[in-house]
């Protein structure tokens, strides 16, 4: 019996290192094929990069990095260096408070900034390439600025008094634990709060008028927040509401009562409450405003007298601007050419105007300010920011299986002419109550100079409509985000916007499930994909539970190991379980070798087995002119999942 155990066991080690040596060797015919395929486009890499750095060096001083603004101080970063100038001061007189580069993170990113309350203390947070966790650096303010502590894999952090820090540590992308230090003679770090359930992931902000410091514990549908008193920072944290399935909301403070964004009551989209801090339990919230049906609230800022709620309907951008003085609500449409807002700080609560930047994706940021005293909005003209006017905006609607209404946003070249025999890129997400991404891009500009077409479908599992429009495409109505998707495409060929041989669709992540879905269910419709870490095994991850997104991830796929329904739905849908011998339209795909959220083989199965099916259908069929599609892995060695820097996006795009 004993013989027999030790074989099994070391049967088992010999087949884990043999899978382990397929995958090797997988990786590195993949990577060989990837070399010899990008000598052949070398010149068109080169004209390309050459445009887009022309581009990026025209616009991108529009879209310089933040200012925070304490008092008569300015902190702002620039190439790696964090620098402190005076608000009044013309000469551009400015101290360097610290590099990157002087400090060894050379190769780091200045994430997040946040400056103690009385200007003394400053942390930072650092993050690589290659790693979605940070390192936070705090440094003592002075004529010669000082580090005092560097704390390893941080997530979030916010100052609760002038030496008195609170962080939360981020391990295999969860973020479960609140710590606090301290800087004074007591130098001291304990643990605060601890996060049970794998589903919730925890973050801190703080109030707008720096009174609390907010704990946040956030599922996927649920979520649960604790104060800690800015005043007495010791003492423990309060509940503000315990967790009730289904409820999310955040917190904000004034005149000591808590503002509660939430998604409590009917209809299950955000409304603003309020209730006392002393009695801040649901049973006392009461309603200041509710969120008309289908609209996006993108975010909420707070000042001492007003309230400013950013919103999305149909593709356009309002502004909501509620006095609590005159309790009275005002909204402000905003340019029509605006699809995006990019948020500004505003540490002041006590502003008598809030800025903020408006974009899209071929139109660089141009800043705009509401001004509470005048009611009116005003628009930074800035000399140098050249205005694209060769660019015309659409919006259309088309009517999905279920005869739902799926807004899409069309740009093109104003002097295009026969738009049938322009290519088309169709944009697509889909999934966690997430927008598509359509702040400017250089490449997406060069796009429309070069007379393409681009079309952005807002289809269902996104969050272009509000917190129903994902309810409607997630878990057991995931199939609706790709009917939605082919309703788009079939009505933009229909409108004569381009036609099948002249369109790619372009998808990231989770909008690989619904591109993927399309090249099985309708490959006729298009003749190109280009994915970005796409998640095309859906069935397969969600059954590995060891994989650290799995578990919080069961609220916007389901739970196939527990119910059988469930798993034969994903089945369904499922880009790799559903590849079959077909005409597929060639496949672009880039994938990182330390993806945490996608995992590569998984990317690598789907290639395996979508080039399988293409060929086996063209050497099943004899027609004439039969084509085989070309289906590339190009897998990066750096980079992550998330957003890179300019360069390195640059050799990618």
């Amino acid at each position: 019996q004993e013989g027999t155990k030790i074989h099994s066991k070391r049967k088992q080690n010999t087949s884990i290192t043999t899978s382990e040596l397929l995958y090797k060797n997988l990786l590195k015919s993949e990577q060989e094929n990837w070399n010899e395929i990008s000598t052949r486009y070398k010149a068109t890499t080169k004209r390309i990069k050459e445009k887009l750095e022309e581009l990026h060096n025209k616009y991108t001083f529009s879209s310089r990095s933040p200012r925070i603004r304490f008092g008569a101080n300015v902190y702002f970063e620039e190439n790696g260096c964090i620098f402190l100038s005076k608000a009044d001061d013309d000469e551009g007189n400015v101290d360097i408070l610290f590099s990157t580069e002087d400090l060894g993170f050379s190769d780091a990113i200045i994430q997040r900034i946040r400056i103690s309350p009385d200007q003394k203390y400053m942390a930072i947070s650092l993050k690589s390439e290659n790693s979605e966790e940070a390192t936070c650096v705090v440094t003592k303010l002075g004529h010669f600025p000082v580090v005092e502590k560097v704390i390893p894999s941080v997530f979030s952090f916010e100052w609760a008094a002038n030496d008195v820090l609170y962080y939360t540590n981020q391990r295999n992308l969860k973020c479960q634990n609140v710590f606090m230090t301290t800087f004074t003679n007591q130098k001291l770090t304990k643990l605060v709060y601890t996060e049970q359930d794998a589903r919730f992931f925890v973050d801190i902000h703080y109030t707008k008028d720096r009174r609390f410091l907010t704990i946040n514990s956030n599922s996927k549908t649920t979520s649960e927040v604790w104060l800690v008193d800015c005043r007495h920072p010791f003492k423990l944290p309060v509940l503000v509401q315990a967790r009730r399935k289904g409820v999310i909301y955040h917190i904000e403070h004034r005149n000591d009562e808590l503002y509660i964004l939430t998604t409590y009551g009917e209809p299950a989209e955000y409304k603003l409450m309020k209730a006392p801090v002393a009695s801040s339990g649901m049973e006392n919230w009461e309603l200041v405003y509710a969120l008309e049906k289908k609209t996006k609230l993108v975010d909420l800022e707070m000042f001492s007298d007003y309230c400013i709620m950013f919103l999305k309907k149909a593709g356009h951008l309002y502004l909501n601007v509620i006095s609590f003085v005159l309790h009275s609500v005002q909204t402000i449409k905003l340019p029509t050419w605006a699809s995006e807002f990019e948020l500004e700080s505003h540490p002041e609560h006590t502003s008598s105007t809030c800025y903020f930047q408006l974009t899209s994706p071929v139109h660089p940021p141009q800043r705009f300010a509401y001004s509470f005293k005048e009611n009116n909005l005003i628009e930074q003209a800035v000399q140098e920011v050249p205005i694209i006017t060769n660019c015309h905006t659409t919006r259309l609607l088309a009517k999905s299986k279920d005869e739902t209404l799926v807004p899409i946003t069309v740009f093109h070249n104003v002097n295009s002419k026969e738009l049938h025999r322009k290519p088309l890129l169709i944009h697509v997400y889909g999934a966690y109550g997430i927008d598509l991404n359509m702040s400017f891009k250089e490449e997406k500009l060069m796009l429309i100079e070069e007379g393409w077409i681009l079309a952005y479908c807002h289809v269902r599992g996104g969050g272009d409509l509000g917190l129903s429009w994902h309810k409607d495409g997630c878990q057991q109505n995931k199939l609706k985000g790709l009917h939605d998707l082919k309703a788009c495409i079939v009505l933009l060929h229909k409108l004569g916007f381009s036609q099948p041989k002249y369109t790619a669709v372009a998808a990231a992540s989770a909008g690989g499930v619904l591109a993927g879905a399309l090249c099985n269910t309708d490959p006729e419709l298009i003749r190109a994909v280009v994915l970005q870490a796409p998640f095309v095994d859906v069935l397969n991850t969600m059954m590995e539970t060891h994989l650290p997104l799995t578990i919080e991830e069961q609220e916007e796929w389901g739970n196939p190991l527990a119910d059988e329904k469930c798993m034969k739905y994903i089945k369904s849908y499922c880009p790799y379980q559903n590849i079959k011998p077909q005409c597929y339209p060639s496949v672009f795909i880039t994938a990182y070798e330390n993806d945490q959220r996608v995992p590569l083989a998984g990317v690598l199965r789907y290639v395996q087995k979508l080039r399988k099916a293409a060929l086996d259908h063209a050497s099943g069929t004899r027609k004439k002119g039969n084509w085989i599609p070309n289906i590339i892995l190009d897998i990066r060695a750096s980079g992550t999942h998330c957003d890179s820097s300019w360069e390195e996006s640059l050799n990618e795009v």
